[in-house]
């Protein structure tokens, strides 16, 4: 039996995630490179981040609990965590 590995979840997932949980804010170009950009600075405040986590949950089967969300500062550093969880 050929055992698969998953799909990476990718940053372009997590954008698509961002903007249909809270858009972003005005200044922020969620086309440009994100990766390392706090969410902070990205007009995403821990409500929305957890929005956003929730939905990952919801689709993807990830938990993420709320102590480790707040570990999770950058885009890039939340989808690691997602991809490392997958993989197990």
């Amino acid at each position: 039996m050929t055992q698969t590995t998953p799909t990476p979840f990718t940053l372009e997932d997590l954008k698509a995630t961002m903007i249909e949980c809270a858009g972003a804010a005005e200044n922020v170009n969620l086309g440009d490179d994100i990766s390392e950009v706090p969410f902070v600075d990205l007009g995403y405040d821990s409500l929305a981040v957890l929005e956003v986590t929730a939905k990952l949950q919801n689709h993807l089967g990830v938990v993420i609990p709320d102590d480790v969300v707040e570990q999770l500062p950058t885009p890039r550093a939340l989808a690691d965590y997602v991809n490392v969880r997958l993989a197990n």
